[in-house]
Order: C-alpha cells, then structure tokens, then sequence
C-alpha cells in the first residue's frame, strides 16, 4: 500500500479567494473537476465539510497553466518571486494582503 503525502494548503487573503461557480466561469472546467484539482494540488480551503470551498484564484491560475513552479513557490510563501508576481498582476490583483503591516517585502 502507498502513502498518500500530505500537501501543505496554499495561503491566501480574502481579497484573492474566488467561489467555486467563479472558478467554473473562468475556467470552463465543471465543479467535479476543480474539485478534484483543489484537492490534488491544496489551493482551496473549506473550514467544514458543509461549507463552501474558497478557492485561490492564482493558485488555480497556475494550475491551469501547469506551473507548478510558480505555484510552489507561492505555497512556500514566495509571493513576491517574478514568477508568482506574473499570476497576481494577471489577474489585477495586489501580492500582499492590503493593508497589514506584517507582509513581507
């Protein structure tokens, strides 16, 4: 029997987290399969199993482009690397997490 690893969940701040039916939209991919995506490659959280998953609309970006670089990178916490940047101003959204002063620089 193989061990199955455990990912480390991608972090995200509200202003970047995107509702399943949002990701259907932009992805053209139905629930079923971003909920298998969300869970292969941890870019989504639900506090309990009722609620709703909120999903990290650059880290489904990535994987939609099969960066997974890019999207190591962030799970590390690297958001500020070039190639986590290009996802984030793709999308217009800002790196940091508007307006705590404990981000990283």
């Amino acid at each position: 029997m193989t061990k199955t690893r455990a990912i480390f969940p991608v972090l995200m701040y509200l202003h970047e987290v995107i509702a399943m039916p949002e990701a259907v939209k932009r992805t053209g991919r139905t629930d079923k399969t971003l909920r298998l995506l969300c869970q292969r490659y941890g870019i989504a959280r639900r506090c309990v199993s009722s609620r709703r998953w909120e999903i990290s609309a650059p880290a489904l970006e990535m994987v939609m482009q099969g960066d997974l670089e890019a999207l190591e990178l962030l799970r590390a916490g690297d958001r500020h690397a070039p190639r986590v940047r290009r996802y984030f101003n793709h999308l217009g959204l800002p790196v940091t997490s508007l307006g705590f002063s404990n981000d990283a620089q």
